[in-house]
């Protein structure tokens, strides 16, 4: 990833991290004058004399791979929704509230957890999360109706909105440019792995509804013994209790960057609650049929062509990305619209793979214009933020046309407008793309 000017984007920042040599994972121990004046800090000290810690590029893999198993984790039910309906009798209605719960608990435990890891470290959040992540799949393995569901949704949002802010801040510590560029890639590789193998699961496995979640609580205990055993990125520091009040601030130098992100961000993660909460219903719609593989196919096209989207546009400037993402967004969905007015379903998934290389590199460039030129001690709080408006777009508008589907419009028409409204915010972001100049990342 090259860099212009001393950081990732277009305008200059103050002097931002410690160097740090090319292949190493960590930084110099020495102080660092961060963005904010009079702010002096130091990276944590090192292990003691023969005590192993897992740095470099294997802390890298580890943090990548706990969003991977975090995302993967928040979409497996997504195939079992039907499973579920059969079993218990709720209307679509019911699907959209159990979907839009987990990203209010996601948003809730950004607001008051998103910054802890900056001031008690990162591997302390990242174990209790992890223990609260097992705890959830557990509830979801022996729920017995909806309650239980709800219930399993909302402590696994809030595991996981406490993980991503540590997560995606311990990556860029370890290594600032490969660290951007897996905050991009993993959700998606997350998301589309998670629903497929749900999928496979309930079609050639036994009690899909248990063993799917026991699987994962096993991926996660090995992932926290990893995590046990990785250095720690940060040296606490006070203010842990007063970071826990919701505040959303953002340092005068991000204000421009984010504000260029916002929309594009807000967009995109729509489009992947619509595929999250209806996407089986839409393709059940389409084809009649009720195989849950095909069905989860729709979520998973999306994020593999939007994983495919970040790794072509990799090298890429920001503001082309972004670009990219808005126009690749505004025809996909357009496209999806058209196949679902004319029942086609080859031109749906077309529509769906367009509109995911439109999710892939909008989310990617969002990111790549803001986080690179956060300072160590902002970037938990930074990357909340930015998940904070994903996960808005991901459960508000979902949650809105559940509510429609029941009251009136239908499957097929609630999916229309929401496609409409999401050209309409795409288009919304367009100008503030189009007039700000972003010198961003080309990563390596």
């Amino acid at each position: 990833m090259t860099e212009h000017g001393g950081t990732a984007c277009g305008t200059a920042v103050a002097p931002a991290v410690a160097t740090r040599s090319r292949g190493e994972g960590t930084r110099s121990a020495r102080p660092v004058r961060l963005a904010d004046p009079g702010v002096l800090r130091r990276q944590a000290p090192a292990p003691a004399p023969g005590a192993w810690r897992l740095t470099g590029r294997p802390a890298l893999y580890l943090l990548a791979s706990l969003i991977v198993a975090l995302l993967a984790a928040s979409a497996a039910p997504t195939p079992l929704y039907a499973i579920y309906q059969a079993r218990w009798g709720f209307t679509p209605i019911t699907t959209t509230v159990v979907f839009g719960v987990y990203a209010v608990a996601v948003l809730a435990s950004l607001l008051t957890l998103g910054k802890l890891s900056d001031h008690v470290g990162r591997r302390p959040v990242l174990l209790g999360a992890l223990a609260v992540q097992a705890a959830s799949l557990i509830v979801f393995a022996t729920a017995g109706g909806v309650p239980e569901l709800l219930i399993a949704r909302v402590v696994q949002g809030l595991a996981t909105g406490a993980a991503l802010g540590a997560i995606g801040a311990g990556l860029l510590d370890v290594d600032r440019e490969r660290g951007t560029f897996a905050n991009s890639v993993a959700p998606g590789m997350g998301t589309g792995s998670g629903v497929l193998l749900s999928a496979l699961a309930v079609r050639y496995l036994p009690a899909p509804t248990h063993l799917i979640y026991l699987a994962l609580v096993g991926v996660i205990v090995v992932q926290a013994a990893g995590v046990a055993l990785m250095r720690e990125t940060v040296t606490p520091n006070p203010g842990a209790i007063a970071s826990l009040q919701p505040e959303i601030r953002l340092p005068r130098t991000l204000r421009g960057p984010v504000l260029t992100a916002v929309p594009v961000l807000f967009a995109v993660w729509s489009l992947a609650g619509l595929y999250g909460a209806l996407g089986p219903a839409l393709v059940h719609t389409l084809t009649g049929s009720a195989d849950v593989v095909l069905g989860g196919l729709s979520l998973f096209v999306l994020t593999l062509t939007a994983v495919l989207a970040i790794i072509v546009l990799r090298g890429a400037d920001a503001r082309a990305v972004m670009l990219t993402g808005i126009l690749a967004l505004i025809t996909g969905v357009a496209v999806t619209m058209l196949a679902l007015s004319l029942k086609s379903t080859s031109l749906f998934f077309t529509g769906t793979a367009i509109s995911g290389a439109g999710f892939g590199s909008g989310f990617q460039g969002g990111i790549r214009t803001v986080v690179p030129r956060a300072a160590a001690h902002q970037r938990a709080g930074v990357l909340s933020l930015l998940y904070i408006v994903s996960y808005l777009g991901l459960g508000v508008p979902a949650v809105a046309a559940g509510f429609l589907i029941v009251h009136g419009l239908g499957l097929t028409d609630t999916a229309l407008y929401y496609g409409g409204a999401v050209i309409l915010l795409a288009m919304f972001a367009l100008p503030g793309v189009l007039g700000t100049r972003v010198r961003a990342t080309a990563i390596n």
